[in-house]
């Protein structure tokens, strides 16, 4: 497999997302996709998770804008052993189609035995039956039922949160009204929803797409949303610490340390809260503070771990990192398809055949403002 681009320029988007059952083939070998129940992780599991790590794969961890995390450089021949190993840290799902249906975003703010907790878990139940609605694959749900909203600016089509006086709402991406929903009924309105959704969608993938089509509701969606506040920065939260992840990845060894200081919960922010934990571990590829740069910064792997890649991505987002303003986002994409952040950013740097593309308040693919630039000139540029 190699890195050569098409003579278009074009990338290859593939449509679906890999799963532990379901894996993709990528530039550095299988991408295992593992998806927590309930966006946690026990201590045993993060341990386990990086063993397995670094005995089938090349011992490169990512975690997901989806919360989830991906074993990478998995060899074909070690794969049997891996989803063995998964399935003894209790980490698979019945089967793949049950697995893609599982996409739960999950507030990381949260208490044992809460609402939050009760409710994903009742939503990945109902998820795995036999009569779940036929969603898009990359149609997700968010269960944000934490004392504020913390998830709105993640991906999902179907979110439980709550309103401005506290209640429960049931709200679909893209409307700023919900219908008011207690614990008892989110989750049988949340698939009454989705099958709305599925017999109403034509050829729309998205919740926000379809409504912004000007697709009409079902009655009952009038009360309104409670809107987000909350900026995501490591620190210490009720519940632990929250830290950050360099371009949202870090190695087997870093994973293994990170289990001797607690349970994790997922994060859809490049982040993980240890549970419990009081300060903040001294461990590899962790970014500590609010103010590092790194935190304004996305990167997808490039290559040539991504045969669609065209330029190494993380080593010429690092450089450029020190050069950003306090308020500036950057994303460096290997190719036009933008996967590490698919919104607009202040500055997008885009690898193409013909160089460098740099794009500024867009996304990926968007008309550049200069082009042909080699590593050092975009140094400059910016």
């Amino acid at each position: 497999m190699t890195n050569a681009a098409r003579p278009d320029d074009d990338p290859l988007i593939k449509g679906w997302c890999p799963g532990a059952l379901r894996p993709m083939l990528s530039g550095d070998g299988l991408v295992v996709r593992v998806r927590p129940f309930g966006g946690r992780l026990r201590r045993a599991q993060v341990d386990g998770l990086a063993s397995l790590a670094a005995a089938h794969g090349n011992g490169m961890v990512d975690l997901s804008s989806r919360g989830n995390l991906q074993l990478r450089g998995v060899r074909e021949d070690s794969f049997g052993a891996l989803i063995e190993g998964l399935r003894g840290l209790s980490l698979l799902d019945a089967n793949a189609e049950v697995e893609g249906r599982r996409n739960i975003l999950i507030t990381p703010f949260w208490t044992a035995g809460d609402e939050t907790e009760y409710l994903s878990a009742a939503l990945g139940d109902a998820l795995a039956k036999d009569n779940a609605p036929d969603l898009p694959v990359k149609f997700g749900f968010a269960v944000d039922t934490g004392d504020r909203p913390v998830l709105q600016s993640a991906s999902a089509d179907i979110r439980l949160e709550r309103d401005a006086q506290g209640g429960l709402i049931l709200r679909p991406d893209g409307a700023a009204q919900g219908k008011q929903v207690d614990v008892e009924t989110a989750v049988a309105e949340a698939m009454q929803l989705a099958h709305w959704f599925a017999a109403h969608r034509g050829e729309h993938k998205r919740m926000a797409k379809l409504l912004a089509s000007g697709q009409l509701l079902p009655d009952g969606f009038t009360q309104p949303m409670q809107k987000q506040t909350y900026q995501p920065a490591p620190g210490l939260s009720e519940q632990g610490v929250l830290t950050g992840l360099a371009f949202g990845q870090l190695t087997a060894q870093t994973l293994a340390g990170l289990a001797k200081h607690g349970a994790l919960r997922m994060t859809p922010w490049r982040m993980v809260l240890i549970e419990g934990a009081e300060q903040m571990p001294e461990l590899p590829d962790l970014v500590a503070t609010q103010d590092d740069p790194l935190l304004q910064v996305a990167a997808c792997t490039g290559a040539p771990g991504c045969p669609q890649a065209l330029i190494e991505t993380r080593p010429l987002a690092r450089a450029l990192a020190r050069q950003l303003q306090p308020d500036q986002t950057l994303h460096v994409s290997g190719c036009a398809k933008g996967c590490a952040h698919p919104k607009p950013a202040a500055l997008t740097i885009t690898g193409t055949a013909q160089g460098l593309s740099l794009i500024h308040n867009g996304r990926a693919s968007d008309e550049p403002a200069q082009t042909g630039h080699s590593p050092h000139s975009i140094l400059k540029a910016i």
